[in-house]
């Protein structure tokens, strides 16, 4: 249900932006792409990637802002002197440098008991690479190493980029779809040749249905392009922390997996490196595989 709930907010929360967006170009009578003489596809692909696209990049670009906000993330002072967070600022350091990062990541703690770390950021030298109080109370220094060389891998590969142009160019297409196949089953252009002024109300509702069925179809690819940056993500903590620490940190992730946080934002879920995994159908949603798959990846890989 938890997870049903993640899918149903994620998906909601689409819904909304497309059909707040909808509502405006409606009240200022902005509709460039219908006139007329019916439906210019160019002038609608052009107005959907500008919607599209730049909703995603000003969420990428609030990305640091908003992790903080809702994860309640404080930053630590590079030049701390407690022991703990001089060990994370050096690791994070050293894993950043080992990655051929531009600049090094600003490092976060959130207070949280579950076991977790995520990576945001509008570009490699942008990042916020963070981590609850449970991982840092929980883990052995070897396997928190590990962990943050799967953050920093995310980073490195540039993954928050590639999500934003993913989804952006998903709520674009949604956006072209559900208009073209609205203009033609709701019979706009037919109304319109015959001079009837019917037609426009049950184009709307066309383009809010197919909005919803597209962008459920939309989240498949984001999902699964979301899990397979997980495992690109697993080999790189391999990489820079050691193979044999990376398995050791996944196997503690699933190990401690039990413990939550009832105050869990489900906006941030995709981006922490644990995910409670789920079977089924549901599965095609998930931002991340197994824990056990990713397990078995990293055994047979030959780094």
């Amino acid at each position: 249900m938890h997870f049903a709930k993640r899918i149903f907010l994620f998906l909601a929360l689409n819904f909304l932006v497309i059909m707040m967006i909808t509502i405006v170009l409606n009240i200022f009578n902005i509709r460039p792409y219908l006139n007329a003489y019916g439906i210019n596809y160019t002038e609608l692909m052009i107005f959907c990637l500008l919607w599209g696209m730049g909703g995603a990049f000003i969420s990428l670009a609030l990305s640091r802002k908003m992790a903080k906000w809702m994860m309640g993330v404080k930053t630590v002072d590079p030049h701390s002197r407690e022991p703990q967070l001089r060990h994370l600022v050096e690791t994070v350091h050293h894993l950043a440098k080992s990655a051929g990062l531009p600049a090094l990541p600003e490092i976060g703690i959130y207070h949280s008991n579950e076991v977790n770390a995520f990576a945001t950021g509008p570009t490699r030298s942008r990042a916020l690479v963070a981590v609850s109080t449970g991982l840092l109370n929980r883990m052995k220094p070897k396997e928190i190493e590990a962990v943050l060389g799967h953050e920093i891998s995310h980073v490195a590969n540039g993954d928050m980029v590639t999500m934003t142009l993913l989804q952006g160019v998903v709520n674009a297409f949604v956006m072209f779809l559900a208009r073209v196949l609205a203009y033609v089953l709701s019979g706009l252009g037919r109304n319109r040749e015959s001079g009837s002024g019917g037609g426009y109300m049950s184009y709307m509702i066309f383009v809010y249905l197919f909005e919803v069925v597209f962008m459920i179809l939309g989240s498949l690819v984001v999902a699964a392009y979301s899990r397979h940056r997980e495992f690109r993500a697993d080999a790189g903590g391999a990489r820079l922390a050691g193979k044999e620490s990376m398995i050791a940190a996944l196997q503690a992730l699933q190990n401690l997996q039990a413990i939550k946080d009832p105050h869990e934002n489900p906006a941030m879920a995709a981006f922490k490196i644990s995910h409670p995994s789920k079977r089924g159908l549901l599965r095609l949603f998930a931002s991340h595989p197994p824990i056990e798959e990713r397990i078995e990846r990293l055994k047979k890989s030959h780094r």
